[in-house]
């Protein structure tokens, strides 16, 4: 059974992780799926200092248990770079605003750095330097020739027109082009980024560097993007799920009860293909609400609802109910968070009510939470492995570009499923 980040990261730092940093400390562990002690992105509460050190307290228990000497921890601990500079964007209105943006580049031992973008009022240094270390891990645990980067903008980007998004964009590629490229450091859509955000980067650098799609993933499919990037980690999410449940819990995903904290981006795609895998789907909420269905919402209805203007609390088959701390300790057989970091803290933890927590969302469990998790034998499912499936895709998105030919649907899910389960044996 896959336990602690620490034990996960045990099975990903020798075998891989650090390439060349920890190359004489190599030996041979066994498969994350025996591993035997318990574990132990849109929304208002985000990653902060706090984060790093949860993060890094992590990866300080896998480095003891492999005895790395002080000197490595270091190492290993601290990022390679972290760039900030000062974009001065002309508004609509036509005065110049000024945005901080910050790129960290934690490790490339494995490969070029990889890691997402995102545009969010505390996107701080801090925020994105936790962020670009669970990306060192994750593309380790998934076995993708990756490293780990994060970069953030500080700003709403729902409070600039279309045309001033852009142009920050535009500022941001310009401001950091020397450090992005194919064979080093390769972003990707996060929080308050898409796929139009994704192509005026490649865009932007192009007319810099080249011709250069492989440059940056998650782009339109029109511009050299991958068939299944969109909905890549919610479907990784139901992959991930099915052989936990098969190695913990000894069951299926057609006999679970799920709970589900986001239903965007991420959580919008697991609920629809856990559903659609006969999973039981008995609550979804978002930052503006909740809805409740003891038999299993109907969440292709439910999605069809949303994307019509409606609200999870006016959904007529279900409940409505209120978001926040008290709906992640519904009953249910499995919690699935994923949305907000750092929600499922020691006072949390005390109160779940589940069988089991697969972490869909980046670092929803403090460290605090997971010791209590750990006390109280219920198994997670750390984020580095269970929302893997989007680092996978654009893996498979860069090849492509790289060969200049594209995958049809059915080989990148066929692709994606292999890369999900042996990733967990």
């Amino acid at each position: 059974m896959i336990s602690s980040p620490a034990r996960l990261l045990v099975n990903s730092l020798v075998p891989g992780a650090l390439g060349a940093v920890a190359a004489s400390l190599r030996q041979t562990w066994g498969p994350l799926s025996a591993l035997g002690t318990h574990h132990t992105q849109q929304g208002s509460r985000h990653m902060s200092a706090g984060a790093t050190d949860d993060v890094n307290s992590f990866v300080r228990e896998a480095m003891e248990l492999l005895e790395i000497q002080p000197d490595l921890q270091e190492v290993v601990l601290n990022p390679d770079k972290k760039l900030s500079v000062q974009l001065r964007v002309p508004m609509d209105s036509g005065e110049v605003q000024i945005f901080m943006a910050h790129r960290v580049q934690h490790n490339n031992s494995r490969g070029p750095f990889k890691g997402g973008f995102k545009y969010h009022p505390e996107a701080s240094r801090e925020d994105v330097e936790s962020l670009a270390s669970l990306n060192t891990w994750k593309t380790a645990v998934m076995d993708v020739p990756f490293g780990g980067a994060k970069g953030g903008v500080m700003v709403d980007p729902s409070a600039l027109s279309a045309r001033e998004l852009e142009k920050l964009t535009r500022k941001l590629v310009q401001g950091m082009k020397e450090v992005l490229g194919p064979w080093t450091d390769i972003p990707a859509p996060d929080i308050g980024t898409d796929e139009r955000v994704m192509a005026w980067v490649f865009d932007e650098f192009s007319k810099h560097k080249g011709f250069s799609p492989a440059v940056v993933t998650g782009k339109p499919l029109h511009l050299h993007g991958s068939h299944g990037r969109d909905t890549a980690t919610g479907r990784g999410v139901l992959y991930a799920a099915r052989e936990f449940l098969k190695a913990s819990l000894y069951t299926n995903v057609r006999d679970t009860s799920f709970v589900i904290q986001g239903f965007g981006k991420v959580g919008g795609w697991a609920a629809r293909f856990l559903h659609e895998a006969g999973g039981r789907i008995i609550a979804v909420a978002d930052s503006k609400g909740a809805t409740y269905n003891e038999k299993g919402l109907n969440i292709p209805r439910l999605t069809s609802h949303m994307a019509q203007g409606g609200t999870l609390t006016d959904y007529q088959g279900g409940g409505p109910m209120l978001t926040g701390p008290n709906f992640l300790t519904m009953p249910c057989d499995v919690l699935i968070p994923a949305a907000l970091g750092g929600v499922i803290n020691a006072k949390v933890a005390e109160r779940l009510q589940c069988k089991a927590v697969i972490e869909a969302a980046n670092a929803p469990t403090t460290m605090e939470g997971d010791l209590v998790l750990r006390e109280r034998g219920i198994p997670v499912l750390p984020d580095i492995y269970a929302n893997g499936g989007g680092v996978v895709v654009s893996f498979f998105e860069w090849v492509q570009n790289l060969q200049n030919f594209q995958w049809d649907d059915e080989e990148v899910s066929r692709k994606l499923d292999r890369h999900m389960t042996d990733a967990y044996h």
